[in-house]
Protein backbone atom coordinates (compact mmCIF):
# COMPACT_ATOMS: atom_id res chain seq x y z
CA UNK A 1 0.00 0.00 0.00
CA UNK A 2 1.36 3.32 -1.08
CA UNK A 3 2.03 5.79 2.08
CA UNK A 4 3.26 9.55 2.04
CA UNK A 5 5.13 11.33 4.25
CA UNK A 6 5.25 15.09 3.90
CA UNK A 7 8.70 17.10 5.52
CA UNK A 8 9.17 20.89 6.16
CA UNK A 9 12.53 21.75 5.59
CA UNK A 10 13.49 24.75 7.83
CA UNK A 11 14.12 23.79 11.33
CA UNK A 12 12.98 19.90 10.25
CA UNK A 13 14.86 18.77 7.71
CA UNK A 14 17.51 21.49 7.78
CA UNK A 15 18.70 23.04 11.61
CA UNK A 16 17.86 26.39 11.18
CA UNK A 17 15.59 29.08 9.11
CA UNK A 18 17.88 29.32 5.66
CA UNK A 19 16.48 32.91 5.20
CA UNK A 20 18.55 34.01 8.51
CA UNK A 21 21.45 32.58 7.24
CA UNK A 22 20.90 34.23 3.60
CA UNK A 23 19.96 37.87 5.61
CA UNK A 24 23.36 36.70 7.93
CA UNK A 25 25.82 38.85 5.33
CA UNK A 26 23.73 42.02 4.68
CA UNK A 27 23.60 42.93 8.62
CA UNK A 28 19.94 41.95 8.95
CA UNK A 29 20.04 38.78 10.34
CA UNK A 30 18.14 39.77 13.31
CA UNK A 31 15.54 41.49 11.63
CA UNK A 32 14.59 38.71 9.67
CA UNK A 33 15.10 36.35 12.04
CA UNK A 34 12.57 38.26 14.49
CA UNK A 35 9.88 38.14 11.47
CA UNK A 36 10.24 34.06 11.44
CA UNK A 37 9.81 33.81 14.61
CA UNK A 38 6.40 35.75 14.54
CA UNK A 39 5.37 33.99 11.25
CA UNK A 40 6.15 30.29 12.46
CA UNK A 41 3.89 30.99 16.19
CA UNK A 42 1.48 32.45 13.72
CA UNK A 43 1.54 35.95 15.10
CA UNK A 44 2.05 37.19 11.23
CA UNK A 45 0.30 36.51 7.97
CA UNK A 46 2.93 33.91 5.78
CA UNK A 47 2.92 35.71 2.82
CA UNK A 48 3.41 39.28 4.38
CA UNK A 49 6.01 37.76 6.50
CA UNK A 50 7.73 36.18 3.31
CA UNK A 51 7.48 39.04 1.35
CA UNK A 52 8.81 41.49 3.72
CA UNK A 53 12.10 39.41 4.85
CA UNK A 54 12.84 38.51 1.18
CA UNK A 55 12.48 42.39 0.46
CA UNK A 56 15.48 42.38 3.00
CA UNK A 57 17.47 40.09 1.08
CA UNK A 58 17.50 42.75 -2.39
CA UNK A 59 20.94 43.32 -3.54
CA UNK A 60 22.92 39.60 -2.59
CA UNK A 61 24.79 37.90 -5.20
CA UNK A 62 22.93 34.78 -6.68
CA UNK A 63 26.72 32.91 -6.09
CA UNK A 64 26.82 34.10 -2.83
CA UNK A 65 23.45 32.70 -2.17
CA UNK A 66 23.61 29.31 -3.86
CA UNK A 67 27.00 28.80 -1.48
CA UNK A 68 25.46 29.55 1.50
CA UNK A 69 22.58 26.93 0.75
CA UNK A 70 25.49 23.90 -0.05
CA UNK A 71 26.45 24.79 3.34
CA UNK A 72 23.19 24.33 5.43
CA UNK A 73 23.17 22.18 8.55
CA UNK A 74 21.23 19.38 8.26
CA UNK A 75 19.11 18.01 11.36
CA UNK A 76 20.45 15.05 12.96
CA UNK A 77 18.93 12.06 11.93
CA UNK A 78 17.46 13.72 8.48
CA UNK A 79 19.38 11.22 6.20
CA UNK A 80 18.41 7.86 8.28
CA UNK A 81 14.56 9.09 8.60
CA UNK A 82 14.17 9.45 4.88
CA UNK A 83 15.65 6.03 4.00
CA UNK A 84 13.66 4.61 6.80
CA UNK A 85 10.36 5.84 5.81
CA UNK A 86 11.24 4.85 2.16
CA UNK A 87 12.22 1.04 3.13
CA UNK A 88 8.96 0.97 4.95
CA UNK A 89 6.70 2.26 1.01
CA UNK A 90 6.53 5.89 1.85
CA UNK A 91 7.03 8.52 -0.68
CA UNK A 92 8.85 10.99 0.75
CA UNK A 93 8.34 15.05 -0.03
CA UNK A 94 9.19 18.28 1.40
CA UNK A 95 7.50 21.14 1.67
CA UNK A 96 8.97 24.54 2.12
CA UNK A 97 7.93 28.15 2.81
CA UNK A 98 11.58 28.64 2.21
CA UNK A 99 13.52 28.41 -1.36
CA UNK A 100 14.56 25.92 -4.07
CA UNK A 101 18.13 26.71 -4.05
CA UNK A 102 18.33 25.49 -0.19
CA UNK A 103 15.69 22.28 -0.51
CA UNK A 104 16.66 21.62 -4.01
CA UNK A 105 20.70 19.94 -3.33
CA UNK A 106 19.57 18.98 0.60
CA UNK A 107 16.78 16.65 -0.77
CA UNK A 108 19.13 15.20 -3.81
CA UNK A 109 21.38 14.60 -0.99
CA UNK A 110 18.83 12.88 1.17
CA UNK A 111 17.14 11.27 -1.09
CA UNK A 112 13.73 13.20 -1.03
CA UNK A 113 11.41 12.26 -4.08
CA UNK A 114 10.36 15.47 -4.63
CA UNK A 115 10.74 19.36 -3.34
CA UNK A 116 8.07 22.38 -3.75
CA UNK A 117 9.30 25.33 -2.43
CA UNK A 118 9.46 29.67 -3.36
CA UNK A 119 12.24 31.14 -5.76
CA UNK A 120 14.03 33.75 -5.04
CA UNK A 121 13.72 36.23 -8.09
CA UNK A 122 17.30 37.89 -9.73
CA UNK A 123 18.30 40.34 -12.15
CA UNK A 124 21.70 39.11 -13.50
CA UNK A 125 22.38 37.35 -10.54
CA UNK A 126 21.56 39.88 -8.25
CA UNK A 127 18.19 39.28 -5.77
CA UNK A 128 16.02 41.41 -6.55
CA UNK A 129 14.31 41.62 -3.46
CA UNK A 130 11.03 39.61 -5.23
CA UNK A 131 9.62 35.79 -4.94
CA UNK A 132 7.87 33.61 -6.16
CA UNK A 133 6.38 30.18 -6.16
CA UNK A 134 4.74 26.94 -4.63
CA UNK A 135 4.61 27.83 -1.41
CA UNK A 136 4.04 31.85 -0.63
CA UNK A 137 0.51 31.75 1.85
CA UNK A 138 -0.50 30.12 5.00
CA UNK A 139 -2.86 27.48 3.06
CA UNK A 140 -0.10 26.24 0.61
CA UNK A 141 0.72 23.23 2.17
CA UNK A 142 -2.81 22.31 2.71
CA UNK A 143 -3.70 22.69 -1.11
CA UNK A 144 -0.49 20.82 -2.33
CA UNK A 145 -1.03 18.13 -0.26
CA UNK A 146 -4.45 17.25 -1.39
CA UNK A 147 -3.13 17.69 -4.76
CA UNK A 148 -0.60 15.28 -4.53
CA UNK A 149 -3.24 12.61 -2.75
CA UNK A 150 -4.89 12.68 -5.21
CA UNK A 151 -2.57 12.78 -8.07
CA UNK A 152 -0.59 9.57 -6.22
CA UNK A 153 -3.84 8.00 -5.12
CA UNK A 154 -2.71 8.08 -1.50
CA UNK A 155 -5.51 8.80 1.32
CA UNK A 156 -5.07 10.79 4.40
CA UNK A 157 -5.18 7.39 6.49
CA UNK A 158 -1.69 6.58 4.71
CA UNK A 159 -0.23 10.33 5.34
CA UNK A 160 2.21 11.58 7.92
CA UNK A 161 3.09 15.06 8.11
CA UNK A 162 6.04 16.56 10.15
CA UNK A 163 6.58 20.30 10.55
CA UNK A 164 7.37 22.71 13.19
CA UNK A 165 5.88 25.96 12.38
CA UNK A 166 2.16 27.91 11.96
CA UNK A 167 2.63 27.44 8.15
CA UNK A 168 2.38 23.70 8.58
CA UNK A 169 -0.95 23.61 10.02
CA UNK A 170 -2.99 23.44 6.22
CA UNK A 171 -0.78 19.90 5.56
CA UNK A 172 -2.04 18.48 8.91
CA UNK A 173 -5.93 19.20 8.23
CA UNK A 174 -4.83 16.10 5.51
CA UNK A 175 -2.85 14.06 7.57
CA UNK A 176 -3.48 10.75 9.75
CA UNK A 177 -0.02 10.87 11.42
CA UNK A 178 0.97 14.59 12.41
CA UNK A 179 4.12 14.73 14.31
CA UNK A 180 5.34 18.21 15.95
CA UNK A 181 9.07 18.48 15.41
CA UNK A 182 10.40 20.62 18.15
CA UNK A 183 7.40 22.69 17.26
CA UNK A 184 5.69 25.99 18.25
CA UNK A 185 2.45 25.35 20.81
CA UNK A 186 -0.01 26.33 17.29
CA UNK A 187 1.30 23.43 15.62
CA UNK A 188 1.74 20.95 18.76
CA UNK A 189 -1.91 21.61 19.72
CA UNK A 190 -2.80 20.02 15.70
CA UNK A 191 -0.32 17.03 16.59
CA UNK A 192 -0.98 13.62 16.86
CA UNK A 193 2.60 13.15 18.35
CA UNK A 194 5.10 15.68 19.87
CA UNK A 195 8.73 15.33 19.39
CA UNK A 196 10.89 17.58 21.71
CA UNK A 197 14.78 16.14 21.13
CA UNK A 198 16.58 17.30 18.03
CA UNK A 199 16.74 14.02 16.16
CA UNK A 200 14.26 13.24 13.56
CA UNK A 201 15.14 9.35 13.66
CA UNK A 202 12.40 9.24 16.79
CA UNK A 203 9.54 9.14 13.67
CA UNK A 204 10.40 6.28 13.04
CA UNK A 205 9.69 4.24 16.35
CA UNK A 206 6.22 6.32 15.84
CA UNK A 207 6.07 5.12 12.67
CA UNK A 208 6.79 1.63 13.54
CA UNK A 209 4.31 1.90 16.65
CA UNK A 210 1.41 2.52 14.37
CA UNK A 211 2.30 -0.03 12.10
CA UNK A 212 1.78 -2.85 14.49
Amino acid sequence: MDKLAVFDFDSTLMDGETIDFLAKPLGFEKEVADITAKAMAGELDFFEALTTRVALLKGLEKSALDAICQELPLMNGAKEVVEGLKNRGYKVICFSGGFRNATTPACAFLGIDADFANILHDEKGILSGRVGGDMMFSHSKGDMLQRLQKLLGISQANTLAVGDGANDLSMFQYAHTRIAFCAKPILKESATHCIEEKDLREILGIVSNIQR
